[in-house]
């Protein structure tokens, strides 16, 4: 075929990018419609990789396939359901205080009402309407139907998730090899390479997870448990848990202690003193643990973790947040894997090139 002939049959650049937006349509819309399927099947994915080493170790003890990975299976989901028990003791112990929480919130909205009405010259009463007004919205706008629905979903997708594990970890042989037939034999190295690195970046980020969880963990609750903020370690362990989530996580995970600071304590300096807390705690996890612990392991830069954990969470919620950052790693994998994609990956990644590196177009006499 001559060049002519080729040039002829060559896709224009606004038709390439009108396909690829539809492309992208089309799969945002398919993973907002089947979450509730994909979700499940992603997390079971991930936990697979990450547990699939205590399987093989198991059948090198020559102990049966199946019973390895029901053995392995089954510690992994007693290891959670201890961790929510032990949760669920200090949330019962917390909920027991909500009446005196809620006596002593009455209270200081009533004070700050009246700041408020004083400083701002508003009568008490537009104030209180406004607030009255304003709850009875909320309420209208709070749906038990859809909440039942929410919890209905939770609940599903917990009793699948060790089924499709366990199934996952069953017919991994037939998976791996259905993955290497969608491509001819001679990209059959590097479909390899991306899998055993995609492996290793699931398994040391989880494990690096893991790690910044228990010390985020244990500094957040030794910091209040020192200031003497009630329910200290309950407040550390969801603090740390929000903190998962890169970058906005911390945020979040500030404003219940700060509350019940505000809430359980006469003095206003508490809650001060527990947000300079956090702020330590944040530059120590952001420049010390995170980096050496966490970030080494996916090698994402900032811009591209804070538009993930967004996305994910505008299209499944906060499992989506969760997920985003490690699926977003495999994304990099495979980018820089093929040679077309390489660009996109070199995007993702924290590889700050110099002026000097940049290509720059030769100027013109």
């Amino acid at each position: 075929m001559s060049l002519s002939t080729q040039k002829k049959y060559e896709m224009p650049f606004y038709a390439k990018v009108a396909l690829i937006f539809i492309c992208l349509f089309a799969f945002v819309i398919t993973m907002s419609i089947g979450q509730q399927i994909i979700i499940p099947l992603v997390y079971a994915s991930i936990l697979g990789i990450l547990i699939n080493p205590v399987v093989n170790f198991l059948i090198r003890k020559r102990i049966n396939r199946i019973i390895s990975i029901f053995i392995t299976v089954t510690l992994a989901v007693l290891i959670v359901v201890g961790f929510a028990y032990a949760i669920s003791i200090q949330l019962t112990m917390f909920s027991e205080a909500v009446p005196q929480l809620r006596k002593k919130f009455d209270v200081t909205s009533a004070e700050a009402v009246g700041w408020v009405s004083h400083k701002l010259r508003i009568s008490q009463l537009k104030i209180n309407t406004w607030i009255r007004d304003t709850e009875i919205d909320a309420i209208n706008n709070f749906s038990i139907g859809d909440k039942i629905t929410k919890v209905g979903e939770l609940v599903l997708t917990l009793v699948l998730l060790p089924v499709y594990l366990f199934m996952i970890l069953f017919y991994k042989p037939l998976l791996l090899e259905f993955i290497m037939k969608l491509f001819d034999r001679k990209h059959h190295l590097a479909v390899t390479e991306v899998l055993i690195n995609v492996k290793k970046l699931i398994q040391s980020y989880l494990i690096g997870l893991l790690f910044e969880l228990i010390i985020v963990a244990g500094l957040n609750s030794v910091g209040l448990l020192l200031i003497g903020i009630d329910y200290a370690i309950i407040l550390g362990i969801i603090g740390a848990i929000l903190n998962v989530i890169p970058y906005i996580g911390g945020i979040i995970a500030v404003s219940l202690p700060v509350a019940i600071a505000f809430i359980t304590k006469d003095s206003y300096s508490y809650p001060l003193i527990v947000i300079l807390l956090y702020l330590c705690i944040q530059f120590i996890d952001n420049h010390f643990i995170m980096p050496r612990v966490v970030a080494s392991r996916v090698q994402l830069n900032a811009l591209i973790s804070v538009i993930a954990v967004l996305v994910g969470g505008a299209l499944w919620g906060i499992p989506g947040m969760f997920l985003s950052i490690p699926l977003t790693a495999i994304l990099k994998v495979i980018f820089d894997h093929i040679e077309s994609l390489k660009p996109w990956g070199f995007l993702l990644g924290n590889t700050i090139p110099t002026v000097s590196e940049v290509s720059m177009p030769p100027k013109k006499n």
